[in-house]
C-alpha cells in the first residue's frame, strides 16, 4: 500500500475541525477542504479556530478537477451526507480510500450508494468538543480514532497506511478487533447521552454521581440499543452499560453533547439517526422502544420550538 499523500476533507465541524486541525500539519501530505459558494468564501477568510488558534486552509471548490485524493474524509452531520459525497465527486477515484466517521450506524451504507464499498473503511470518532460558531475546543489527549475492516485480527495494509498518516500528526487511532462491536458501542453511547442531555439541557457532569436521574434515563436509553444490537448478533453486553461511568467521570464536567449544543444553537438535530433509527429497528425486530420513541417526539418539539412554530 503506497503513502498516502493527499487527503480531501468535507465538513469542517467539531470532528471535522478536529481532524483538519491535525492532518493540516502532515509533513509531505496535501491537505484539500471541499467546500463552494458562501462557505468557502467564510472559510479563507475567517478560517476555523482549534483550541484557541486560527487555522487556515487550502479551499478547494467541488467542481474543481484537482485529480483523485488517496484519503476521503466525509463528515459533515449525518443530513448533509448525500450532499457532501456529491460534492466530493471529483475527489473520489477508483483507489480512494473513504473514511466517513458520523454518527449513527448507517454512514458506511450511505457512502456505499455513490462509492465502491470495497473503499470504505469503518471509522468513528471520539472526541468531546465544544462549538461556537467557526470555534472548537477539544481535548486532543482523550480523543481518538476507532478505524479497521469490519473485523481485524490483524491490520490490513491500507488501515496500517491511514494509521500512519495519522499517527504523524498527532491523531491518536486505535484498530479495534471488532469494529462492528466499536460502531454499535458508540451508537448506544450516543443514544443515551445526546438525546437525553438534549431534552433535559445537562452537561456530563449530570452523570459524575450530581443526578441519579439522569444516569436512570441515560441507562434506559442504552438498553434498548443494547436489546436491538443482542437480536442483531452484535456483540455489545450489560457490562458496557456498567462501565461507562468510569469513562464519563474523565470528561470535563461543563462540557456539552452535540446534540445538545445543536438545540441551543437552534439547529436541527441527529434525532432521526439516534432514536430514529432505534425506533425502525425495533419494528423490525419486535423490540419495544418506548424511551426512544419518546425522546424522539420531545426533541421533534424542541425543534419545532426553535423553528418558531409555535409563534403567536
Amino acid at each position: 500500500m503506497k503513502k498516502i499523500s493527499t487527503v480531501s476533507i468535507i465538513g469542517l465541524g467539531a470532528i471535522g475541525t478536529y481532524l483538519a486541525s491535525r492532518l493540516v500539519t502532515a509533513e509531505g501530505c496535501e491537505l484539500r477542504v471541499i467546500a463552494g459558494g458562501e462557505r468557502a468564501e467564510r472559510l479563507r477568510r475567517d478560517g476555523v479556530v482549534a483550541n484557541g488558534e486560527r487555522v487556515d486552509f487550502n479551499i478547494v471548490d467541488p467542481a474543481d478537477k484537482t485529480g483523485f485524493a488517496d484519503l476521503a474524509i466525509v463528515i459533515p452531520k449525518f443530513m448533509a451526507l448525500r450532499g457532501a459525497l456529491e460534492d466530493m465527486k471529483n475527489q473520489i477515484g477508483p483507489d480512494t480510500l473513504i473514511l466517513a466517521p458520523l454518527n449513527g450506524v448507517d454512514a458506511e451504507d450511505v457512502v456505499a450508494e455513490y462509492c465502491p464499498r470495497e473503499n470504505i473503511i469503518m471509522s468513528l470518532m471520539m472526541v468531546s468538543s465544544v462549538r461556537h460558531g467557526n470555534s472548537s475546543v477539544f481535548d486532543p489527549a482523550t480523543a481518538f480514532m476507532q478505524m479497521g475492516e469490519p473485523k481485524n485480527e490483524t491490520v490490513s495494509p491500507r488501515v496500517a497506511a491511514v494509521r500512519e498518516l495519522f499517527e504523524s500528526c498527532g491523531i491518536n487511532v486505535r484498530v479495534p478487533e471488532d469494529m462492528v462491536r466499536a460502531k454499535w458501542l458508540k451508537f448506544m453511547i450516543n443514544d443515551s447521552e445526546n438525546q437525553s442531555s438534549a431534552v433535559l439541557g445537562i452537561p456530563y457532569k449530570a452523570w459524575q454521581g450530581a443526578s441519579d436521574s439522569a444516569t436512570f434515563i441515560r441507562e434506559k436509553l442504552a438498553r434498548e440499543v443494547l436489546a436491538i444490537a443482542q437480536a442483531k448478533g452484535i456483540d455489545l453486553r450489560e457490562e458496557d452499560i456498567e462501565k461507562r461511568p468510569a469513562r464519563l467521570a474523565k470528561v470535563l464536567p461543563q462540557n456539552r453533547t452535540s446534540t445538545l449544543q445543536d438545540v441551543e444553537a437552534g439547529r436541527h438535530t441527529e434525532v432521526d439517526i439516534f432514536a430514529g433509527t432505534v425506533m425502525r429497528l425495533g419494528r423490525e425486530l419486535g423490540i419495544p422502544t418506548p424511551y426512544n420513541e419518546m425522546f424522539w417526539h420531545m426533541i421533534k418539539v424542541i425543534e419545532q420550538r426553535n423553528d418558531g412554530d409555535f409563534n403567536a
